[in-house]
């Protein structure tokens, strides 16, 4: 079936990221849009949703706020009409429960009829200055082809399984899949091996380590030299703000990369908060010297899983600064190894529109663009390489979709700050003063 409405941007997947986008466009009368996703409803990683649990960023961060105080698709507008407002109030946090974060975004899609679910996008084509946009309706396979003059391209990133680890194994899972799994793990698990130094692997472990039986051994193994925090300070917090975004995309290409390369205690550690958590619960486990029944251990890279025997897993590891090899047991193997995107499979037909940088990955414009006129199709997230780390940021998702919806009317709709930061990244405009010597 062919739908002959033509639309100016169609959003592929409805994450976070291109929900603030559908929000932020939605009271523009002269914007037609229509986002799409295969999913049945929205569902903000449903296998980490581990009671008590909050988001890592403040409550502005929601999905239109920082672009639009006033917008009646706010947080606290969500709150209002539900009745909590003062009980947030009283609350007096910054910070909300990642359970309450994903009630907010299903209540805002309710408010959003342009937000359609069961809708698998197969194939894209460009025809007559538009996108030909095939799409299977997952419960009655129903085929419908929408035409846009622009994409937006949000379908996220997907749990990284390292490829040495074996393919097939129930014992073996991805921390996104924890709490599918919660219960298996507390009845039958005997040694649980987890992988990771993020902020995902410390929720399991700690959660674990408050839930399990007596007989339970842990295991939490970490590539870094130690369990480090995000570093969440507030000069560091400027290099997620719009004068950082412009400093970093107009490194070169190889100057980026070392650059990403010495951020990463700032955006892929741990809650300060929450490493504390874990020591003091471990201390008082280890009241009167009692065994805690756990081991973790830094500076291990994991080489290979050797699975022959039916009931345990073999892990081997390279512990790196002493280059000495060690191995260690486990029935079940909990990897915190991140996410990673990977390019949709239903771009196939319109690469010759798409631009490469000399990787191969996206070419991406500073307007977030990646097709060589600079305005047919954006991303989201999936730009960090070109951006930097604020790609994966809730708190810069507002800002980045007044920038892509600015861009697309040709004007400035939404206010967008130039300069916020107390910080000069760039120092080129002193470069042309005289050198004074002191």
């Amino acid at each position: 079936m062919n739908n002959e409405t033509i639309y100016n941007i169609i959003g592929i997947g409805i994450g976070p990221f291109n929900l603030g986008l559908a929000a932020l466009s939605d009271p523009i009368p002269e914007l037609k849009t229509l986002f799409l996703d295969q999913r049945d409803g929205f569902d903000w990683h449903p296998g980490l949703m581990i009671d008590h649990v909050t988001l890592q960023t403040p409550f502005l961060c929601d999905c239109v706020s920082m672009a639009d105080p006033t917008s009646p698709l706010s947080l606290l507008n969500y709150l209002k009409e539900t009745g909590r407002l003062y009980k947030f109030f009283i609350r007096e946090s910054f910070f909300i429960p990642r359970k309450e974060y994903n009630r907010y975004c299903q209540w805002v899609i309710q408010q959003l009829p342009q937000c359609r679910f069961s809708t698998q996008v197969v194939d894209i084509t460009y025809e007559d200055g538009l996108y030909l946009v095939t799409t299977i309706h997952t419960k009655t396979k129903e085929t419908t082809v929408f035409k846009t003059e622009r994409l937006i391209l949000g379908t996220g990133t997907q749990p990284n399984i390292p490829s040495f680890i074996p393919k097939d194994d129930a014992r073996i899972m991805h921390t996104s899949h924890y709490l599918y799994r919660k219960e298996e793990l507390l009845t039958e698990g005997k040694k649980i091996a987890i992988i990771g130094s993020g902020q995902s692997a410390a929720e399991v472990f700690y959660d674990l380590l408050q839930n399990r039986n007596e007989t339970t051994e842990l295991g939490w193994y970490s590539r870094p030299d130690r369990f480090f925090p995000m570093e969440y300070s507030k000069l560091t917090l400027e290099l997620t703000s719009p004068d950082y975004v412009e400093y970093f995309y107009n490194r070169t290409e190889t100057a980026k990369k070392a650059i990403l390369s010495k951020q990463q205690s700032q955006f892929k550690g741990i809650n300060y908060d929450l490493i504390n958590d874990i020591y003091d619960f471990i201390y008082d486990l280890n009241i009167d010297n009692a065994d805690p029944r756990l081991r973790i251990i830094p500076n291990s890279q994991l080489n290979r899983v050797e699975i022959n025997d039916p009931y345990l897993m073999n892990l081997e590891f390279t512990q790196l600064e002493q280059e000495v090899p060690y191995e260690q047991e486990a029935d079940y193997l909990i990897l915190g190894t991140g996410y990673r995107y990977h390019e949709p499979s239903f771009l196939q037909n319109i690469q010759s529109r798409i631009k490469r940088d000399s990787s191969g990955l996206f070419d991406v414009n500073r307007n977030y663009s990646i097709d060589h006129n600079g305005g047919e199709i954006y991303v989201l997230h999936a730009e960090v390489h070109t951006h930097s780390y604020i790609s994966t940021d809730l708190g810069m998702a507002a800002y980045r979709n007044s920038y892509i919806i600015n861009d697309i009317l040709g004007r400035e709709h939404y206010k967008i700050e130039k300069k916020i930061a107390f910080q000069d990244f760039d120092v080129e405009q002193y470069a042309e003063l005289p050198t004074v010597k002191i």
